[in-house]
């Protein structure tokens, strides 16, 4: 399970410093385009799961299938290196604006890398909302 916020910085060649609490889990991951203006890092197994379940959806549905592309399309195996870093590809950090300042959040089952601006203006929308969306929700 993944949990938290960290600010990192992004470092020459897109590479970023995982938090130690993450890269001890895992060295290898599968990043791509994420929603909402960030990208999504999954492990290689959780990312099997989630392309699963959306598989096991009809594919004659056009929704399903665009979101199949979207979590493949972009899609890039990385590995991290003794210093616990990933060399992020250069169209994925220009797809999600990232800069120097970067926020790797826990979202339960993958992390999310946010440019910083980008993370708190969308929170900051979000806390406006928060009552609403948790009874929105039905579990």
């Amino acid at each position: 399970m993944f949990i938290g916020k960290y600010y990192h910085r992004l470092e020459t060649q897109n590479r970023i410093s995982l938090p130690k609490k993450f890269r001890e889990i895992n060295e290898t991951w599968i990043v791509t385009r994420g929603l909402d203006g960030c990208l999504f890092l999954f492990q290689p197994a959780d990312f099997k799961s989630q392309l699963t379940e959306i598989a096991n959806r009809s594919l004659t549905k056009k929704t399903n299938r665009d979101l199949v592309r979207i979590m493949t399309h972009e899609a890039v195996e990385l590995t991290s290196d003794p210093a616990g870093r990933i060399h992020l590809p250069e169209y994925l950090t220009k797809l999600a604006h990232l800069t120097d300042d970067v926020v790797v959040v826990g979202s339960l089952h993958h992390l999310e890398l946010w440019d910083l601006t980008i993370y708190h203006a969308y929170v900051d929308q979000l806390e406006n909302q928060a009552e609403a969306i948790a009874e929105a929700v039905e579990l």
